[in-house]
Protein backbone atom coordinates (compact mmCIF):
# COMPACT_ATOMS: atom_id res chain seq x y z
CA UNK A 1 0.00 0.00 0.00
CA UNK A 2 2.78 2.54 0.46
CA UNK A 3 4.67 1.72 -2.35
CA UNK A 4 1.32 2.52 -4.62
CA UNK A 5 0.70 5.67 -2.38
CA UNK A 6 4.16 6.93 -3.28
CA UNK A 7 4.02 5.63 -7.19
CA UNK A 8 0.71 8.02 -7.29
CA UNK A 9 2.65 10.53 -5.64
CA UNK A 10 5.37 10.77 -8.05
CA UNK A 11 3.36 10.49 -11.05
CA UNK A 12 1.51 13.34 -9.90
CA UNK A 13 4.66 15.15 -8.89
CA UNK A 14 5.92 14.54 -12.09
CA UNK A 15 2.59 15.86 -13.67
CA UNK A 16 2.68 18.90 -11.66
CA UNK A 17 6.41 19.81 -13.09
CA UNK A 18 5.70 19.47 -17.06
CA UNK A 19 2.88 21.46 -16.64
CA UNK A 20 4.45 24.38 -14.76
CA UNK A 21 7.18 23.90 -17.50
CA UNK A 22 4.63 23.77 -20.19
CA UNK A 23 2.61 26.93 -18.52
CA UNK A 24 6.13 28.62 -18.15
CA UNK A 25 7.00 28.22 -21.81
CA UNK A 26 3.29 29.83 -22.76
CA UNK A 27 4.29 32.69 -20.32
CA UNK A 28 7.41 33.40 -22.45
CA UNK A 29 5.95 33.31 -25.88
CA UNK A 30 2.70 35.02 -24.64
CA UNK A 31 5.07 38.03 -23.33
CA UNK A 32 7.21 38.17 -26.56
CA UNK A 33 4.26 38.64 -28.71
CA UNK A 34 2.97 41.54 -27.24
CA UNK A 35 6.42 43.03 -26.41
CA UNK A 36 7.27 42.61 -30.19
CA UNK A 37 3.65 44.31 -31.22
CA UNK A 38 4.81 46.84 -29.29
CA UNK A 39 8.14 47.52 -30.83
CA UNK A 40 7.20 46.77 -34.39
CA UNK A 41 6.15 48.65 -36.96
CA UNK A 42 4.09 46.43 -38.93
CA UNK A 43 1.24 43.89 -37.61
CA UNK A 44 2.25 40.43 -37.06
CA UNK A 45 0.33 37.79 -38.43
CA UNK A 46 0.67 35.50 -35.34
CA UNK A 47 -0.04 32.07 -36.51
CA UNK A 48 2.26 32.21 -39.15
CA UNK A 49 5.53 34.24 -37.52
CA UNK A 50 5.55 32.23 -33.94
CA UNK A 51 5.69 28.30 -33.67
CA UNK A 52 5.91 26.95 -30.29
CA UNK A 53 6.47 22.70 -29.55
CA UNK A 54 3.24 22.60 -29.33
CA UNK A 55 2.30 23.86 -32.81
CA UNK A 56 1.99 21.31 -35.47
CA UNK A 57 4.27 23.56 -37.70
CA UNK A 58 6.94 23.52 -35.12
CA UNK A 59 9.35 20.48 -36.25
CA UNK A 60 9.07 21.45 -40.19
CA UNK A 61 10.16 24.80 -39.79
CA UNK A 62 13.07 23.70 -37.25
CA UNK A 63 14.49 21.29 -39.73
CA UNK A 64 13.41 23.39 -42.56
CA UNK A 65 16.99 24.85 -43.31
CA UNK A 66 19.44 22.68 -40.70
CA UNK A 67 21.71 21.32 -42.68
CA UNK A 68 23.22 18.87 -39.82
CA UNK A 69 20.77 16.14 -38.60
CA UNK A 70 23.44 15.46 -35.65
CA UNK A 71 21.55 18.44 -34.03
CA UNK A 72 17.90 17.58 -34.65
CA UNK A 73 18.02 14.24 -33.12
CA UNK A 74 15.71 13.83 -30.07
CA UNK A 75 18.04 14.52 -27.44
CA UNK A 76 19.34 17.99 -29.04
CA UNK A 77 18.34 20.78 -27.23
CA UNK A 78 15.30 22.76 -28.74
CA UNK A 79 14.32 25.99 -28.83
CA UNK A 80 10.88 27.75 -26.80
CA UNK A 81 9.81 28.91 -29.85
CA UNK A 82 10.57 30.18 -33.26
CA UNK A 83 9.85 33.61 -34.71
CA UNK A 84 10.44 33.99 -38.21
CA UNK A 85 10.30 38.39 -39.25
CA UNK A 86 8.24 39.24 -42.01
CA UNK A 87 9.74 42.65 -42.05
CA UNK A 88 13.48 44.96 -40.62
CA UNK A 89 11.42 45.96 -37.81
CA UNK A 90 10.43 42.57 -36.73
CA UNK A 91 13.94 41.99 -36.06
CA UNK A 92 14.73 45.01 -34.14
CA UNK A 93 11.62 44.20 -32.07
CA UNK A 94 12.99 40.76 -30.97
CA UNK A 95 16.49 41.99 -29.93
CA UNK A 96 14.74 44.61 -27.66
CA UNK A 97 12.07 42.22 -26.50
CA UNK A 98 14.79 39.03 -25.74
CA UNK A 99 16.87 42.11 -23.91
CA UNK A 100 13.61 42.84 -21.82
CA UNK A 101 12.22 39.32 -21.75
CA UNK A 102 15.88 38.33 -20.17
CA UNK A 103 15.87 35.14 -23.29
CA UNK A 104 18.49 33.50 -24.54
CA UNK A 105 17.96 34.58 -28.60
CA UNK A 106 19.69 32.30 -31.21
CA UNK A 107 19.47 33.49 -35.54
CA UNK A 108 19.27 31.81 -38.00
CA UNK A 109 19.86 32.70 -41.86
CA UNK A 110 20.46 29.65 -43.79
CA UNK A 111 20.71 26.94 -40.90
CA UNK A 112 24.06 26.04 -42.60
CA UNK A 113 26.27 26.17 -39.39
CA UNK A 114 27.99 22.87 -39.04
CA UNK A 115 27.60 22.92 -35.07
CA UNK A 116 24.17 24.03 -35.54
CA UNK A 117 24.76 26.75 -33.28
CA UNK A 118 21.92 29.13 -35.26
CA UNK A 119 19.09 26.29 -34.08
CA UNK A 120 20.68 24.62 -30.94
CA UNK A 121 21.95 25.71 -28.04
CA UNK A 122 24.25 23.43 -25.98
CA UNK A 123 25.30 25.58 -23.30
CA UNK A 124 22.23 27.71 -22.49
CA UNK A 125 18.75 27.16 -22.00
CA UNK A 126 16.34 28.17 -22.47
CA UNK A 127 16.89 29.88 -25.63
CA UNK A 128 14.67 31.21 -28.52
CA UNK A 129 15.13 31.21 -32.64
CA UNK A 130 14.96 34.32 -34.46
CA UNK A 131 14.73 32.40 -38.06
CA UNK A 132 15.08 34.90 -41.14
CA UNK A 133 14.05 32.78 -43.81
CA UNK A 134 11.28 34.96 -44.91
CA UNK A 135 13.45 38.01 -45.81
CA UNK A 136 14.31 37.36 -48.86
CA UNK A 137 13.93 40.75 -51.22
CA UNK A 138 16.94 41.45 -53.44
CA UNK A 139 17.27 44.83 -55.13
CA UNK A 140 19.89 45.17 -58.10
CA UNK A 141 21.12 48.45 -59.56
CA UNK A 142 22.59 47.67 -62.86
CA UNK A 143 23.43 50.96 -63.41
CA UNK A 144 25.80 50.69 -60.35
CA UNK A 145 26.79 46.93 -60.96
CA UNK A 146 25.66 46.38 -57.27
CA UNK A 147 22.68 44.54 -55.78
CA UNK A 148 21.18 44.84 -51.45
CA UNK A 149 20.34 41.09 -50.72
CA UNK A 150 18.51 40.26 -47.64
CA UNK A 151 19.69 37.71 -45.42
CA UNK A 152 17.11 35.13 -45.89
CA UNK A 153 17.31 35.51 -49.68
CA UNK A 154 19.66 32.76 -50.93
CA UNK A 155 20.56 29.70 -49.48
CA UNK A 156 22.48 30.82 -46.05
CA UNK A 157 23.93 34.13 -47.38
CA UNK A 158 23.52 35.89 -43.94
CA UNK A 159 26.05 33.48 -42.59
CA UNK A 160 27.89 32.53 -45.16
CA UNK A 161 29.66 36.29 -45.70
CA UNK A 162 30.27 37.14 -41.95
CA UNK A 163 32.72 33.83 -42.51
CA UNK A 164 34.22 35.17 -45.63
CA UNK A 165 32.29 32.96 -48.27
CA UNK A 166 34.36 31.74 -50.91
CA UNK A 167 33.22 30.02 -54.18
CA UNK A 168 34.25 29.61 -57.56
CA UNK A 169 35.22 32.99 -58.56
CA UNK A 170 37.09 33.79 -55.26
CA UNK A 171 40.58 33.30 -57.46
CA UNK A 172 39.14 36.32 -59.90
CA UNK A 173 37.34 37.89 -57.43
CA UNK A 174 38.18 37.19 -54.27
CA UNK A 175 36.23 36.38 -51.49
CA UNK A 176 31.91 37.29 -51.12
CA UNK A 177 32.72 39.53 -48.08
CA UNK A 178 35.83 40.93 -50.37
CA UNK A 179 33.11 42.47 -52.26
CA UNK A 180 30.97 43.71 -49.60
CA UNK A 181 30.60 47.53 -50.21
CA UNK A 182 27.70 47.97 -47.37
CA UNK A 183 25.37 46.49 -44.96
CA UNK A 184 22.61 46.83 -42.74
CA UNK A 185 22.37 45.36 -38.99
CA UNK A 186 20.63 45.30 -35.83
CA UNK A 187 22.86 46.12 -32.75
CA UNK A 188 22.40 45.29 -29.37
CA UNK A 189 19.93 48.48 -28.89
CA UNK A 190 17.72 47.52 -31.80
CA UNK A 191 18.87 50.12 -34.03
CA UNK A 192 19.35 49.53 -37.81
CA UNK A 193 22.69 50.93 -38.89
CA UNK A 194 24.09 50.87 -42.57
CA UNK A 195 27.98 51.38 -42.72
CA UNK A 196 28.33 55.03 -41.98
CA UNK A 197 25.90 54.67 -38.92
CA UNK A 198 28.11 51.22 -37.31
CA UNK A 199 31.53 52.67 -38.18
CA UNK A 200 34.44 51.56 -40.43
CA UNK A 201 35.38 49.48 -37.32
CA UNK A 202 32.51 47.35 -37.10
CA UNK A 203 31.45 47.26 -41.01
CA UNK A 204 35.32 45.60 -40.78
CA UNK A 205 34.13 43.27 -38.13
CA UNK A 206 31.16 41.64 -39.57
CA UNK A 207 32.50 40.82 -43.20
CA UNK A 208 34.62 37.60 -42.18
CA UNK A 209 34.57 37.80 -38.48
CA UNK A 210 32.35 35.44 -37.63
CA UNK A 211 28.32 35.23 -37.27
CA UNK A 212 25.99 36.23 -34.55
CA UNK A 213 28.41 38.10 -32.37
CA UNK A 214 28.00 41.98 -33.15
CA UNK A 215 24.59 41.79 -33.99
CA UNK A 216 21.80 40.63 -36.62
CA UNK A 217 22.47 40.95 -40.52
CA UNK A 218 19.77 42.19 -42.20
CA UNK A 219 21.02 43.05 -45.57
CA UNK A 220 24.27 42.67 -47.50
CA UNK A 221 25.00 45.21 -50.21
CA UNK A 222 27.19 43.50 -52.68
CA UNK A 223 29.12 44.49 -55.81
CA UNK A 224 28.36 42.74 -59.11
CA UNK A 225 30.84 41.25 -60.98
CA UNK A 226 30.98 40.04 -64.81
CA UNK A 227 30.77 36.58 -65.55
CA UNK A 228 31.23 35.12 -69.11
CA UNK A 229 28.54 34.25 -70.97
CA UNK A 230 29.67 30.98 -71.57
CA UNK A 231 31.95 28.60 -69.22
CA UNK A 232 33.54 24.80 -69.15
CA UNK A 233 32.88 22.23 -66.39
CA UNK A 234 34.69 19.22 -66.45
CA UNK A 235 34.56 16.35 -63.92
CA UNK A 236 38.17 13.90 -64.07
CA UNK A 237 37.90 10.59 -61.98
CA UNK A 238 41.48 9.62 -60.91
CA UNK A 239 42.20 6.06 -58.92
CA UNK A 240 44.99 5.44 -56.64
CA UNK A 241 46.37 2.82 -58.95
CA UNK A 242 45.85 4.89 -62.11
CA UNK A 243 48.71 7.46 -60.46
CA UNK A 244 46.06 9.57 -58.17
CA UNK A 245 49.29 9.98 -55.69
CA UNK A 246 51.52 11.53 -58.56
CA UNK A 247 48.76 13.32 -59.82
CA UNK A 248 47.81 15.07 -56.63
CA UNK A 249 51.35 15.88 -55.68
CA UNK A 250 51.80 17.78 -58.95
CA UNK A 251 48.50 19.59 -58.56
CA UNK A 252 49.55 21.11 -55.23
CA UNK A 253 52.63 22.51 -57.08
CA UNK A 254 50.76 24.02 -59.36
CA UNK A 255 47.67 25.18 -58.46
CA UNK A 256 47.70 28.20 -56.56
CA UNK A 257 49.96 29.48 -59.50
CA UNK A 258 47.21 28.90 -62.39
CA UNK A 259 45.76 31.39 -64.53
CA UNK A 260 42.97 32.83 -62.04
CA UNK A 261 40.35 31.80 -64.68
CA UNK A 262 40.95 28.43 -63.79
CA UNK A 263 39.19 26.96 -60.97
CA UNK A 264 40.33 23.14 -60.49
CA UNK A 265 39.68 21.43 -56.82
CA UNK A 266 39.90 18.29 -55.61
CA UNK A 267 37.19 16.17 -53.92
CA UNK A 268 38.88 12.66 -52.68
CA UNK A 269 36.37 10.45 -52.44
CA UNK A 270 35.35 6.48 -52.63
CA UNK A 271 35.15 6.01 -56.72
CA UNK A 272 36.35 4.51 -60.08
CA UNK A 273 38.45 6.95 -62.42
CA UNK A 274 39.06 7.40 -66.02
CA UNK A 275 41.46 10.24 -67.79
CA UNK A 276 40.10 13.71 -69.44
CA UNK A 277 38.25 13.59 -72.25
CA UNK A 278 36.98 15.63 -74.67
CA UNK A 279 33.17 14.88 -73.70
CA UNK A 280 34.03 15.17 -70.33
CA UNK A 281 34.34 18.91 -71.06
CA UNK A 282 30.63 20.70 -71.18
CA UNK A 283 30.04 24.34 -72.22
CA UNK A 284 27.42 25.32 -70.17
CA UNK A 285 25.81 29.21 -68.58
CA UNK A 286 27.85 30.36 -65.52
CA UNK A 287 24.73 30.03 -63.17
CA UNK A 288 24.66 26.23 -64.76
CA UNK A 289 28.15 25.74 -63.91
CA UNK A 290 27.29 27.20 -60.06
CA UNK A 291 24.83 23.82 -60.02
CA UNK A 292 27.19 21.67 -61.67
CA UNK A 293 29.82 22.74 -58.96
CA UNK A 294 26.86 21.84 -56.00
CA UNK A 295 26.58 18.89 -57.38
CA UNK A 296 22.82 19.16 -58.69
CA UNK A 297 21.81 16.87 -61.04
CA UNK A 298 21.89 17.90 -65.05
CA UNK A 299 19.02 19.90 -66.03
CA UNK A 300 18.36 21.20 -62.79
CA UNK A 301 16.72 24.58 -62.79
CA UNK A 302 18.34 27.65 -61.61
CA UNK A 303 15.11 28.71 -59.66
CA UNK A 304 16.46 25.54 -57.45
CA UNK A 305 18.73 28.33 -55.87
CA UNK A 306 16.03 30.82 -54.57
CA UNK A 307 14.57 28.20 -52.23
CA UNK A 308 16.53 29.15 -49.51
CA UNK A 309 17.34 26.08 -48.20
CA UNK A 310 19.70 23.22 -48.39
CA UNK A 311 18.52 20.02 -50.22
CA UNK A 312 21.72 17.72 -48.91
CA UNK A 313 21.22 16.65 -45.43
CA UNK A 314 23.09 14.47 -43.71
CA UNK A 315 24.79 13.25 -39.74
CA UNK A 316 27.96 14.62 -40.05
CA UNK A 317 31.47 15.92 -38.97
CA UNK A 318 33.56 18.07 -40.23
CA UNK A 319 37.05 20.38 -40.08
CA UNK A 320 39.36 22.19 -42.06
CA UNK A 321 42.79 23.16 -43.00
CA UNK A 322 44.89 25.34 -44.93
CA UNK A 323 48.45 24.28 -46.47
CA UNK A 324 50.88 26.24 -47.14
CA UNK A 325 53.25 23.55 -48.52
CA UNK A 326 52.98 20.37 -50.68
CA UNK A 327 52.07 17.05 -48.89
CA UNK A 328 54.60 14.62 -49.94
CA UNK A 329 53.93 11.63 -51.51
CA UNK A 330 54.72 9.30 -48.17
CA UNK A 331 52.18 11.73 -46.49
CA UNK A 332 49.15 11.23 -48.93
CA UNK A 333 49.89 7.52 -48.65
CA UNK A 334 49.29 7.80 -45.03
CA UNK A 335 45.96 9.98 -45.97
CA UNK A 336 44.79 7.54 -48.28
CA UNK A 337 45.00 4.85 -45.90
CA UNK A 338 43.11 6.53 -43.38
CA UNK A 339 40.32 6.89 -45.60
CA UNK A 340 39.79 4.07 -46.38
CA UNK A 341 39.30 2.90 -43.21
CA UNK A 342 36.22 5.24 -42.74
CA UNK A 343 32.64 4.05 -44.16
CA UNK A 344 32.13 7.51 -46.10
CA UNK A 345 34.76 9.76 -45.85
CA UNK A 346 34.78 12.99 -47.83
CA UNK A 347 37.83 15.96 -48.34
CA UNK A 348 37.28 18.57 -50.72
CA UNK A 349 40.60 20.76 -51.56
CA UNK A 350 40.07 24.18 -53.07
CA UNK A 351 42.85 25.91 -54.71
CA UNK A 352 44.16 29.75 -53.49
CA UNK A 353 46.43 31.92 -55.02
CA UNK A 354 44.95 34.74 -57.98
CA UNK A 355 43.34 37.70 -56.13
CA UNK A 356 43.58 35.56 -52.63
CA UNK A 357 46.94 36.28 -52.78
CA UNK A 358 46.74 39.94 -53.66
CA UNK A 359 44.30 40.90 -50.48
CA UNK A 360 46.26 41.62 -46.72
CA UNK A 361 45.42 39.36 -44.16
CA UNK A 362 44.07 42.33 -42.57
CA UNK A 363 41.97 43.77 -45.14
CA UNK A 364 38.74 42.04 -43.66
CA UNK A 365 39.01 39.22 -40.57
CA UNK A 366 39.27 36.44 -43.01
CA UNK A 367 42.96 36.13 -42.85
CA UNK A 368 44.23 32.81 -45.09
CA UNK A 369 45.82 35.17 -48.54
CA UNK A 370 49.09 34.79 -49.75
CA UNK A 371 51.21 31.76 -49.40
CA UNK A 372 48.21 29.61 -49.18
CA UNK A 373 48.27 27.11 -51.13
CA UNK A 374 44.68 25.14 -50.89
CA UNK A 375 42.07 24.51 -48.11
CA UNK A 376 41.14 21.21 -47.30
CA UNK A 377 37.89 20.22 -45.69
CA UNK A 378 37.43 17.14 -44.21
CA UNK A 379 34.17 15.22 -43.58
CA UNK A 380 32.57 11.88 -42.25
CA UNK A 381 28.96 11.61 -43.08
CA UNK A 382 26.27 8.82 -42.40
CA UNK A 383 22.68 8.58 -42.77
CA UNK A 384 21.27 6.44 -39.93
CA UNK A 385 20.46 8.03 -36.52
CA UNK A 386 21.49 4.49 -35.04
CA UNK A 387 24.68 4.82 -36.29
CA UNK A 388 27.38 4.95 -33.61
CA UNK A 389 28.27 8.56 -33.86
CA UNK A 390 31.41 8.68 -32.39
CA UNK A 391 32.95 5.81 -33.69
CA UNK A 392 33.15 8.62 -36.66
CA UNK A 393 33.65 11.26 -34.79
CA UNK A 394 36.61 9.49 -33.69
CA UNK A 395 37.98 8.65 -36.61
CA UNK A 396 37.61 12.13 -38.28
CA UNK A 397 39.81 13.42 -34.86
CA UNK A 398 42.38 11.06 -35.77
CA UNK A 399 42.51 11.84 -39.37
CA UNK A 400 43.38 15.42 -37.92
CA UNK A 401 45.59 14.60 -35.70
CA UNK A 402 47.69 12.92 -38.37
CA UNK A 403 47.69 15.65 -41.08
CA UNK A 404 48.80 18.16 -38.40
CA UNK A 405 52.51 18.07 -39.66
CA UNK A 406 51.69 18.89 -43.39
CA UNK A 407 49.63 21.66 -42.71
CA UNK A 408 49.54 25.36 -41.78
CA UNK A 409 51.15 25.60 -37.67
CA UNK A 410 51.90 28.29 -35.36
CA UNK A 411 47.94 29.02 -35.65
CA UNK A 412 47.02 25.52 -37.19
CA UNK A 413 44.51 27.42 -39.37
CA UNK A 414 41.07 27.13 -39.29
CA UNK A 415 37.64 28.02 -41.85
CA UNK A 416 35.09 29.76 -39.33
CA UNK A 417 32.59 28.76 -41.52
CA UNK A 418 33.22 25.20 -41.46
CA UNK A 419 32.85 25.33 -37.34
CA UNK A 420 34.59 23.09 -35.17
CA UNK A 421 33.67 22.72 -31.40
CA UNK A 422 36.40 20.55 -30.90
CA UNK A 423 39.05 23.61 -31.35
CA UNK A 424 37.06 25.25 -28.14
CA UNK A 425 33.97 26.35 -26.64
CA UNK A 426 32.66 29.37 -24.59
CA UNK A 427 31.04 28.70 -21.24
CA UNK A 428 27.21 30.06 -21.06
CA UNK A 429 27.03 33.70 -21.00
CA UNK A 430 30.70 33.69 -19.74
CA UNK A 431 33.65 34.66 -22.07
CA UNK A 432 37.53 34.05 -21.83
CA UNK A 433 39.66 35.64 -23.95
CA UNK A 434 42.58 33.30 -23.19
CA UNK A 435 40.50 30.29 -23.79
CA UNK A 436 38.71 31.53 -26.80
CA UNK A 437 41.80 32.88 -28.10
CA UNK A 438 42.91 29.10 -28.81
CA UNK A 439 40.24 28.82 -31.53
CA UNK A 440 40.27 32.45 -32.58
CA UNK A 441 43.38 32.42 -33.56
CA UNK A 442 42.90 29.62 -35.62
CA UNK A 443 39.87 31.31 -37.29
CA UNK A 444 41.53 34.55 -37.55
CA UNK A 445 45.39 34.66 -36.78
CA UNK A 446 46.19 38.17 -35.83
CA UNK A 447 42.89 39.47 -36.62
CA UNK A 448 41.27 38.00 -33.29
CA UNK A 449 42.39 41.10 -30.74
CA UNK A 450 40.74 43.54 -33.67
CA UNK A 451 37.83 41.48 -33.13
CA UNK A 452 37.74 41.60 -29.52
CA UNK A 453 38.24 45.00 -29.16
CA UNK A 454 35.44 45.88 -31.58
CA UNK A 455 33.32 43.14 -29.86
CA UNK A 456 33.95 45.11 -26.51
CA UNK A 457 32.82 48.34 -27.69
CA UNK A 458 29.20 47.51 -29.67
CA UNK A 459 28.34 44.54 -27.28
CA UNK A 460 29.95 45.07 -23.84
CA UNK A 461 27.38 43.25 -21.94
CA UNK A 462 27.66 39.82 -24.41
CA UNK A 463 23.98 40.01 -25.46
CA UNK A 464 24.99 38.25 -28.71
CA UNK A 465 26.69 35.26 -27.76
CA UNK A 466 26.91 31.52 -28.24
CA UNK A 467 29.64 28.31 -28.10
CA UNK A 468 32.54 30.05 -30.07
CA UNK A 469 31.13 34.09 -30.65
CA UNK A 470 33.69 36.49 -30.11
CA UNK A 471 34.39 37.40 -26.10
CA UNK A 472 34.11 40.89 -24.65
CA UNK A 473 36.75 42.03 -22.44
CA UNK A 474 35.90 43.92 -19.37
CA UNK A 475 38.69 46.86 -19.41
CA UNK A 476 38.78 50.25 -18.30
CA UNK A 477 38.85 52.70 -21.15
CA UNK A 478 42.67 53.26 -20.37
CA UNK A 479 43.17 49.43 -20.85
CA UNK A 480 41.12 49.93 -24.13
CA UNK A 481 43.25 52.51 -25.72
CA UNK A 482 46.34 50.23 -25.05
CA UNK A 483 44.92 47.20 -26.43
CA UNK A 484 43.72 49.62 -29.31
CA UNK A 485 47.46 50.72 -29.78
CA UNK A 486 48.52 47.54 -29.91
CA UNK A 487 46.29 46.10 -32.83
CA UNK A 488 46.85 49.70 -34.82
Amino acid sequence: MESSKSSIFLLLFIAILRSTSWTASASVVDDFIKCVSVYSNLSIPISTAFFTPNNSSFTSVLESSAQNLRYLTPSAPKPEFIFTPFHDSHVQASVICAKQLDVHLRVRSGGHDYEGLSYVSEIETPFIIVDLAKLRSIHVDIEDNSAWVQAGATIGIGGHITGGAYGSMMRKYGLGADNVVDARIVDVTGRILDRAAMGEDLFWAIRGGGGASFGIILWWKLNLVPVPATVTVFTVAKTLEQGGTKLLHRWQQIVDKLDEDLFIRVIIQPASGEGLRRKDCTETTWIQSVLYIAGYPSGTPPEVLLQGKSTFKNYFKAKSDFVKDPISESGLEGLWKRLLEEDSPLTIWTPYGGMMSNIPESEIPFPHRNGTIFMIQYLTLWQDEKEDAEKHMDWIRKLYNYMGPYVSMFPREAYVNYRDLDLGMNKKSSTSFILASIWGNKYFKDNFNKLVKVKSKVDPDNFFRHEQSIPTLSLSNHCLNELEKDIW
